[in-house]
């Protein structure tokens, strides 16, 4: 099998690399982090111009046609820089659903402000117990004439602070646990009954408690079936993991890649600490644990194009298990290896394990998704 990327595919790691370097330094960032919303709307129009924000759309709908591994690149490089922009939920998430179930009015409507980045999207799925079920949903949505109103509570919504739209899942019919009755409705972020409470999390970024009461919105609100949209969530869900993936190899090279150069400069008893055998090792633990990460990763990103769901859904979950195990592995070997400086706000290296732990506990941690593997028969 083939892993080397093709010409395309190199040019668009060299764009954003070359991007990223250049506009996303660890300073650059601290400053990001303390604008509206927790991240740079210079730096998103920068990606919209790169055209990054549309490569998962087709060109039939003005993206670039890319793939999975193409998002795998862009995620990883964003991973690397520690990028607090809402990629992942705009385009990967919000833009999955529009990919997927989106009628022709739906993506004229969303996906050209996506594309040249004049748009932002949350996904407001997390409730207050449902914990990683995707079908564990409170929130209702009750037919009212064509339309529909929504009344419920959503948790830790990413960039719900600063979306113009929100992907929401409720309740169209069935009871709280039921994996029927399942809807995906577009919700504008400023429609009446929309409240929200915004606050940043552990990892830099800004999320949303968000509640919604007798929030009207139109028939054409719906993306797919609004009775059973189980399979599209699970779908677009998957996505994300996938995304999370290889943004959490790109943490973990800059992880390690920063270690490594600490211990070379870091003297003790009048030698650098990277010369003691036991550190070597150490570090070439973390390398091991980057690697099946990355492959794990690779293998996720294929996996993300199989027809069947249930192999699809048994392969990202072995994925994210993995991931999972090496995020923290490299995480916590690369504060220990740098010392109490490790934990301090100003070295970016605690801030590359929060974001690690914070990805290992989004949709699934590893002990959910070896349950899933488990029960599925297989191996991890």
């Amino acid at each position: 099998m083939d892993f080397d990327l093709n010409e395309e595919q190199r040019l668009l790691k060299e764009s954003i690399d070359g991007l990223l370097t250049d506009s996303y330094d660890f300073e650059s960032r601290k400053k990001y982090m303390k604008e509206k919303g927790g991240w740079s709307k210079a730096v998103w129009l920068k990606l919209a111009e790169q055209g990054l924000l549309g490569l998962p759309f087709s060109e039939a709908d003005g993206g670039f046609g890319g793939g999975g591994v193409e998002t795998m690149i862009v995620m990883e490089a964003l991973g690397k820089a520690l990028v607090l922009e809402p990629y992942l939920a705009t385009v990967v998430i919000g833009g999955g659903f529009l990919r997927h179930a989106g009628t022709d009015a739906q993506k004229a409507a969303h996906i050209p402000g996506i594309i040249d980045g004049s748009k932002t999207l949350a996904f407001a799925q997390l409730e207050k117990n449902s914990r990683y079920d995707l079908f564990d949903v409170s929130t209702t949505a009750k037919k009212k004439g064509d339309g529909w109103v929504i009344d419920g509570e959503k948790f830790v919504v990413l960039n719900g602070e600063n979306a113009d739209t929100l992907v929401v899942t409720a309740r169209t019919k069935g009871n709280r646990r039921d994996t029927g009755g399942i809807g995906v409705f577009l919700v504008p972020a400023n429609a009446k009954g929309v409240t929200k409470k915004s606050y940043p999390t552990q990892d830099g970024l800004h999320a949303a408690d968000i509640t919604f009461t007798g929030v009207e919105v139109g028939s054409d609100a719906a993306i797919g079936n609004p009775e059973d949209s189980l399979a599209l969530i699970e779908r677009v869900v998957d996505e994300a993991r996938v995304a999370l993936c290889a943004e959490a190899v790109g943490l973990m090279d800059e992880s390690l890649k920063t270690t490594v150069e600490y211990i070379k400069t870091r003297k003790q008893f009048g030698v650098a600490i990277g010369s003691f055998q036991s550190l070597q090792h150490r570090a070439s633990d973390m390398f091991v644990a980057a690697e099946q990460a990355r492959s794990m990763s690779m293998f996720a990103t294929m996996a993300g194009d199989f027809e069947d769901a249930k192999e699809r859904a048994n392969a990202i979950a072995a994925a994210k298990a993995q991931i999972g195990k090496s995020a923290k592995f490299v995480g916590q070997q690369s504060i220990q290896l740098h010392g109490g400086i490790g934990m301090t706000m100003e070295a970016r290296i605690g801030h590359y394990f929060k974001r690690l732990t914070m990805i290992e506990n989004t949709f699934g941690d590893t002990d959910y998704h070896q349950r899933r593997v488990a029960d599925s028969g297989g191996l991890i």
